[in-house]
């Protein structure tokens, strides 16, 4: 076949697909219309795990199980926008790698608004500003969040995902070469990210100078003479800032994982995780005796961080499973003056 003749089935085929999205939105209009009526969220990330399953599960074709994904999650986000335009608070600014996550899961026609801290985000999903939020909640490199940890103890909103993200830093600048740059633009976390990097080409000599976000040190390095920042590819692209090297981060497996926060409950989907933080008396043998409960029920046990808040010693535990699934309702009942329950979510992996 010619160039010309496979456009033209390419264009039937395009032509066929609109007509199948078209009738998509018109069911998924209707099932818009029950949702407001009932209260129900829009948002089920257990109904959209099940239907990417059952896709790739059939899948025989020259699509990956990455494509699936990436091509159903924006169809999903294009069809929530549709039954309820719903607005996603995030730990911004723009270009951000909590705004990244943020678009993966809620897609580019979302209503996003970038706070500037994480109590920030919780705040706004809590007066209802936002009906989600995105937020970091561990490192590979850094560990816990702690304004995270903090939050979650302070507003009553749940956990209702989590994502996790290949954490990749360039160094970008306006100057021709290293040796042209006198200071550098970044966060806290992300300086700590690239010692080595920094080290081995001579800048750690130079002036680094933390600011709240990588996307602003890209803003800045824009602006300013003889200045560079460590921020992702995407906002040295926002910013038109040339990239002078890429992937500088110390650990080739920095990950970082994030919650998306609301205030509902997801229903069971057979493939889940619940966090929790939990109150212990200050006596010798609280932890064990409360970890002994999980043994005994076979419940597979992913984190157990202490955490101190205001003085007070506090467990965040993860665990497999459901809060609704039988045997865990029981060890929730027995310690319900203990824990507070956070959320339960798909798990996407077991730990970063």
């Amino acid at each position: 076949m010619t160039l010309d003749e496979l456009r033209l089935n390419i264009d039937s085929i395009d032509d066929q697909l609109l007509d199948l999205y078209n009738r998509r939105m018109e069911q998924v209009y209707i099932v818009g219309e029950v949702k407001n009526t009932t209260g129900t969220p829009i948002y089920r990330p257990e109904r959209e795990q099940a239907i990417l399953n059952r896709l790739k599960k059939q899948n025989s074709g020259k699509l990956t199980d990455e494509a699936i994904d990436a091509l159903f999650l924006e169809l999903f986000a294009v069809s929530r926008n549709l039954e309820r335009p719903e607005a996603i608070a995030y730990l911004g600014p723009k270009a951000s790698f909590t705004h990244q996550v943020a678009e993966s899961r809620f897609g580019a026609m979302s209503r996003y608004i970038p706070m500037g801290s994480i109590e920030a985000v919780f705040r706004e999903v809590n007066r209802g500003t936002a009906k989600f939020g995105v937020i970091p909640i561990e490192n590979s490199s850094n560990g816990i969040v702690s304004n995270t940890i903090n939050s979650l103890r302070e507003y009553n909103l749940k956990i209702i995902a989590e994502v996790f993200m290949d954490i990749h830093h360039t160094l970008a600048t306006r100057c021709d070469s290293i040796e042209q740059i006198k200071k550098i633009y970044s966060k806290d976390i992300a300086f700590d990210q690239c010692r080595i990097f920094l080290q081995d080409c001579g800048l750690d000599e130079v002036e680094l100078i933390p600011i709240e976000s990588t996307a602003k040190a890209a803003k800045l390095a824009m602006e300013e003479d003889y200045s560079a920042a460590i921020c992702a590819d995407v906002a040295a692209k926002l910013y038109n800032l040339p990239i002078l090297f890429k992937n500088i981060e110390d650990c080739t497996n920095n990950k970082t994982r994030f919650f998306v926060i609301s205030n509902f409950d997801n229903l069971v989907s057979g493939n889940d995780k619940t966090s929790i933080l939990v109150y212990l008396r200050n006596k010798p043998g609280a932890l064990v005796e409360f970890l002994n409960d999980f043994e005994r029920c076979e419940v597979n046990l992913n984190k157990i961080k202490s955490h101190i808040v205001e003085g007070e010693s506090i467990f965040f535990i993860e665990f497999d499973g459901h809060q609704k699934d039988s045997h865990i309702i029981d060890i929730m009942d027995r310690h319900k003056d203990e824990i507070k329950i956070l959320g339960s979510y798909i798990k996407e992996n077991d730990d970063i």
